[in-house]
């Protein structure tokens, strides 16, 4: 039994709610259980300067977590001086949105998401990835209807997930308790179609199996079908 009695194919409670901030032009709240992220999508009519005049655009993030997102209050992080896992995070989730992103539809622009952990309670990587597409699809249907574009760039959905061995057993979507004491733990970045973008998987003990991965695998895509249908009934 796992901590929380969830099945082991269980997702935690998943809600996305579009349209959260006022001032951004799009945006999403994201709560997978006692994980809580806020999502923004900023559009900007530049690109990065090694990109101009190539006729394309850009995705790209930051992410952070609040001072007492967790248990104990940590420091906010400054840009430049942000940790080693922030700024991999980050490019985990630029990498993860521009993989359904046709950036030529996008044009010379680029779209800025900000993802702010409000309470974290374990995969808030994944959990940020999920969100940000609806707040990313938010702000292109945006651009869209003010004429800015002329076409979607999104082509399909993306969402994370993460899994891991929990007492010997494969698990899907751990929280916490799970992640910090699971023999081997794993992110997996999957489109709506099925295709992967990115696998993270590390054995904290003993190294596991090729039937184990396949497990693990099984489960996210599983879980990232069950995620992306909600992400387009939320933003179609």
């Amino acid at each position: 039994m796992r901590p929380s009695g969830r099945a082991f194919n269980e997702l935690r409670p998943i809600t996305l709610e579009p349209c959260y901030s006022k001032h951004a032009e799009g945006s999403c709240l994201v709560k997978c259980g006692d994980t809580h992220v806020l999502c923004t999508a900023s559009w900007d009519e530049t690109t990065p300067p090694w990109l101009r005049g190539g006729g394309r655009g850009w995705v790209t993030a930051e992410y952070g977590m609040l001072p007492r997102s967790t248990g104990g209050r940590m420091k906010r992080e400054a840009k430049g001086g942000q940790s080693g896992r922030t700024q991999e995070i980050q490019r985990l989730i630029g990498r993860s949105l521009r993989a359904v992103v046709d950036l030529k539809t996008l044009g010379e622009r680029q779209i800025l998401i900000d993802c702010d952990v409000i309470q974290a309670d374990g995969g808030t990587r994944t959990a940020a990835i999920t969100g940000a597409w609806v707040a990313m699809n938010e702000a292109c249907k945006w651009a869209l209807s003010q004429g800015i574009i002329k076409s979607n760039p999104v082509r399909e959905p993306v969402a994370a997930i993460s899994c891991g061995l929990v007492a010997g057993a494969p698990a899907l979507d751990l929280d916490y308790d799970e992640d910090s004491t699971a023999q081997a733990d794993a992110n997996f970045v999957i489109t709506a179609a099925g295709g992967l973008v990115e696998i993270q998987a590390t054995a904290e003990a003993d190294p596991f199996t090729d039937e184990q991965f396949a497990a693990l695998l099984s489960l996210a895509k599983e879980g990232c079908a069950s995620l992306s249908r909600e992400q387009m009934r939320v933003s179609p």
